[in-house]
């Protein structure tokens, strides 16, 4: 039998090698470079489909060093073809990009020849090679290198005759006993898991009105779910209340059924009729003749089913059709029968009925608890003397350590070692590989993504451990490294990577560690959710990430951190600088990513650092991601140029540039000849310049800085999604209608300047109803030569999108409220959760808000009304603020459903009145 630390290591290999030949980039990157080839590449695509397929099945069974010594050059070598034919395309694409946007200049149609071509940055027909900026050959080298390397791998396993295993998905097929989390070793005890426990029995024996309502309507039974990563302790914590409801009488009949990853339903209903009768199910003619006599048995009875290790694929609706046939015989028990699911995706709970408030993350154990559990089945009933049980725990704490807190690694490596108590035994167990079995449960997890989710998850593994990973961060870092694909021109890259978040985080390869505040000029200071992790998937990550990943920790070693291997293409480096580091990294031309956290420390003499750093960072070609931080003492408003050496990283799509304190940037105009760039941050800096076209920058979609982004002809950035105010003028370049086709701006938006629109017809222009992924409005007058009436028309005009959740208004000075306002008009913001009204300058009653029957809150700052309509159909207003309306004489009834009623700087008879009908209102609550 081979050593299990042999098969550990050729593991993670093996997780490498498959990650890499399962996805589908390969055909794809050649496909594209065959076109511009003008090479009909159909046959020859077929042959490599085949062939990179078997090289997937066999590298899944490959468990020997001895292959692996044959094998791994040949996949480094594949790599290293693909990676330098993705560059080249990639060269390819900018100069299609430049010259479409010459072209776009030199055309009086300039926005609609941008939109047209922007569709697809490659060019539809072959490029010259002054047109490609480089030679047809060059790429022809390189991808003949992909296919060679592919060719001489099949080759080399023909001579190996290694078998080929997998699934009819292309997927390796892995017993379900070998690496069930169920299994069971020793004597069962739940520790540290008290209160999920009483929390699961609470909810099983709820009313029916004291439950959330289920999400499967008109069912009898409702569903709790236990989610968590392999070996967690999810069917543990299951069996414990199994067990417990076992002892009771609240439920009829309680089964327990394992469901596992393949599952037929004819054994599925054969064990729930042995669970519900105890009798051996004799064999029936059909499954409906089966289901119909598991039925019989089960009517009018209180049931409780456990499910456990549901397995569910949210991109196989043949996996939803399985699960919901597999709980079908429950529609005939009794009111109130519920059921329990442990699975290792959230995704599976909700598509058997769960809501999110019956939905259980499986918590991670302190070390203190672990040890416990640890130690339980280590020493439970040992017969060792008093000495030695003192020394077997010394070092059954140490082995502890190395387990991270697995449970499923506390039961297999504690029962091991309760078969030799000795404390030789225990010592040579302490230095060995000791998480073989739980890795292997996490491998079969993680083969269970789809093959575009694995890589995004690699890339998680240049973070640091316990690294709080944002959402949004990751999901532009992914979109960045062009990991994000899809082929449907309506879907936006962003959607499908917060698709592929969501999928890691419900099959917890990621876990919600907390919020913490953050800061941006759209939201403004806000708390976002962060997360983590576990040590364990981190291992994990690392192992499948192999050499293309690196990271440099401060103190890494006595000497400094460590060193990457010099072909590493994605690096973190956290909290160290130095120039011999620098200079280093600057030697590491395959690199990617680059990112140095928190930030670099310099002092005012030694500011020119800054400088250096990016001359240095300059020869990195390959760059997709850098992000840098600065900080230091007396650097505040400090005026920095950024060098023109950023221009030479034509690849770039992501710079972030973070600077704790204030600063005043000036970006120069090689920076606007990056055509791919999509994200570009510069926190910390209260003034930004550019010396070139901004508008060049096609591919922008998010600006990210403390001041507002102010340029003329922001309308040809089509692709932008973040525009947190636009300031229209009388110049070109800020008139109404560069807002018309930015249509996939999101979160909030403010517009000001608004006396500068002279008509509806202008405000029609903004298309402000077209721009369905704003939450928050901002429409703002200043002073102006403008009469009411054209206020009354331009608002009129500006009528948001049904979706917009939050709307402010200021200084509107027009004598009418817009029909879109008052319910007169098909569109308007139907589901409005918050409304600001300020220095409205109408006399008289203020506006009736009927439509906006969903109105959360309300906000009404300097307006000059002398009286509020009656606001009892706002059942849901919680939050009514009045404040500086020196005019304000009385208010109509307002809804019961207030909760809070501030009237700050008015008239004092005005707020004697409103402090008496609140408190009078108050009684009856």
């Amino acid at each position: 039998m081979a050593d299990p630390i042999s098969i550990g290591a050729a593991i993670g290999w093996g997780v490498t090698a498959v990650g890499w030949l399962a996805s589908p980039i390969i055909p794809r990157l050649l496909n594209r470079g065959f076109a511009l080839l003008e090479f009909n590449a159909s046959e020859k695509l077929k042959i490599l489909d085949i062939q990179v397929l078997q090289l997937q099945r066999v590298m899944e069974v490959v468990d020997e060093s001895t292959y692996r010594v044959r094998l791994e050059p040949l996949l480094e070598k594949l790599k290293s073809a693909f990676y330098e034919a993705e560059d080249i395309l990639d060269r390819v694409e900018y100069q299609s990009l430049k010259k479409q946007i010459q072209d776009a200049k030199l055309s009086g149609s300039k926005m609609d020849l941008l939109k047209k071509n922007l569709r697809s940055s490659m060019p539809s027909s072959p490029l010259k090679d002054e047109e490609s900026g480089m030679s047809k050959s060059q790429l022809a080298k390189s991808l003949n290198k992909i296919e060679s390397a592919v060719s001489d791998a099949c080759k080399v396993l023909e001579q190996l005759n290694l078998p080929g295993v997998s699934n009819d998905n292309g997927r390796r097929v892995v017993s379900t006993s070998s690496c069930s989390a169920a299994i069971t070793v020793g004597p069962l005890r739940v520790i540290g898991r008290d209160q999920d426990r009483d929390k699961i029995i609470a909810m099983l024996h709820a009313n029916e009105h004291q439950c959330q309502v289920n999400t499967v309507s008109g069912t009898c039974y409702s569903v709790i779910g236990i989610h968590g990563i392999a070996g967690s302790g999810k069917s543990t914590l299951a069996r414990c209340v199994y067990d417990h409801e076992n002892m009771e009488d609240h439920f009829n009949i309680v089964m327990w059924i394992h469901v596992s990853q393949k599952f037929s339903l004819d054994s599925i209903f054969r064990e729930m009729f042995e669970g519900a009768t105890g009798e051996e199910c004799p064999k029936f003619s059909s499954l409906n003749v089966l289901k119909e006599s598991l039925e019989k048995k089960l009517r009018g009875k209180r049931i409780l089913l456990v499910l456990d290790d549901v397995w569910y694929n949210n991109r196989n609706s043949e996996d939803r059709e399985e699960l919901q046939k597999l709980i079908s015989p429950l529609h005939v028990g009794k009111e109130g029968s519920r059921i329990l699911v442990t699975s290792r995706t959230e995704a599976a709970l909700v598509t058997l009925g769960a809501v999110k408030e019956r939905c259980i993350p499986i918590s991670d154990l302190d070390d203190e608890l672990f040890l416990e559990m640890f130690m339980h089945y280590a020493l439970q009933g040992a017969r060792v003397s008093d000495n030695d049980r003192r020394i077997l725990e010394m070092i059954g704490e140490d082995i502890a350590k190395k387990l991270k807190r697995s449970p499923l690694a506390a039961r297999t490596v504690g029962s091991r070692l309760r078969e030799t108590q000795t404390v030789e035994f225990w010592r040579s167990v302490k230095d060995r590989d000791l998480l073989n079995d739980t890795m292997g449960a996490l491998w079969w997890s993680y083969q269970y993504l789809d093959e575009q989710v694995r890589r995004c998850f690699s890339y998680c593994s240049i973070f640091p451990r316990r690294h709080r990973l944002k959402r949004d961060e990751l999901v532009k870092l992914w979109v960045a490294e062009g990991f994000i694909k899809t082929s449907k021109p309506e879907e936006e890259m962003e959607d499908v990577a917060k698709d592929y978040f969501d999928e890691l985080f419900s099959a917890s390869f990621l876990q919600l560690g907390g919020e913490e505040t953050s800061y941006d000029i759209i939201r403004g200071l806000h708390y976002v959710d962060y997360f983590t992790i576990h040590d364990l998937l981190c291992d994990l990550a690392e192992e499948v990430a192999g050499r293309d990943y690196f990271r440099i920790e401060k103190g890494s070693t006595e000497e400094g951190p460590q060193e990457g291997p010099q072909d590493v293409r994605y690096l973190f480096v956290r909290a160290y600088y130095s120039e011999m580091l620098i200079e280093k990294i600057s030697g590491l031309k395959n690199l990617r990513t680059l990112i140095i956290y928190p930030t670099i420390s310099v002092n005012l003499t030694k500011w020119k650092v800054f400088e250096s750093v990016f001359n240095m960072l300059g020869g990195l070609r390959k760059l997709r991601v850098l992000k840098l931080g600065f900080s230091g003492r007396d650097l505040s408003n400090r005026l920095i140029r950024i060098p023109d050496s950023i221009g030479r990283l034509k690849h770039l799509r992501c710079f972030c540039l973070e600077t704790v304190t204030l600063l005043r940037i000036i970006v120069p105009s090689n920076f606007t000849k990056l055509y791919h760039m999509q994200v570009v941050e510069f926190r910390g800096c209260h003034s930004l310049a550019f010396s070139g076209d901004m508008t060049n920058l096609v591919n922008l979609r998010r600006v990210i800085l403390r001041s507002a982004l102010d340029f003329p002809g922001v309308g040809r950035l089509t692709c932008l999604q973040m525009l947190s105010n636009f300031t229209i003028r009388k110049e070109q370049g800020y008139e109404p209608h560069q807002l018309k086709h930015l249509n996939k701006l999101q979160d909030r938006l403010q517009i000001r300047g608004l006396e500068n629109v002279q008509s509806k017809e202008e405000a029609l222009e903004v298309n402000l109803a077209g721009k369905e992924k704003l939450t928050e409005v901002v429409l703002e007058w200043n002073s102006g030569n403008c009469g009411p009436e054209d206020h009354d028309d331009v608002l009129e005009g500006l009528c948001p999108s049904k979706y917009l959740e939050r709307l402010g208004i200021w200084g509107y000075h027009g004598m009418t409220f817009p029909n879109w306002m008052m319910g007169e008009h098909n569109g308007g913001p139907k589901n409005l959760q918050q409304l600001t009204f300020g220095g409205w300058s109408q006399q008289g009653l203020a506006p009736d808000l009927g439509p906006f029957i969903h109105l959360h809150s309300l906000y009404i700052i300097r307006c000059s009304w002398d009286a509020l309509p009656g606001m009892e159909h706002l059942k849901s207003l919680k939050i009514l603020n009045i404040s500086s309306c020196k005019h304000m004489q009385s208010l109509g009834p307002l809804p019961k459903s207030l909760e809070k009623f501030t009237v700050v700087n008015c008239n004092p008879k005005f707020k004697r009145l409103c402090n008496d009908y609140w408190a009078e209102s108050r009684k009856d609550c």
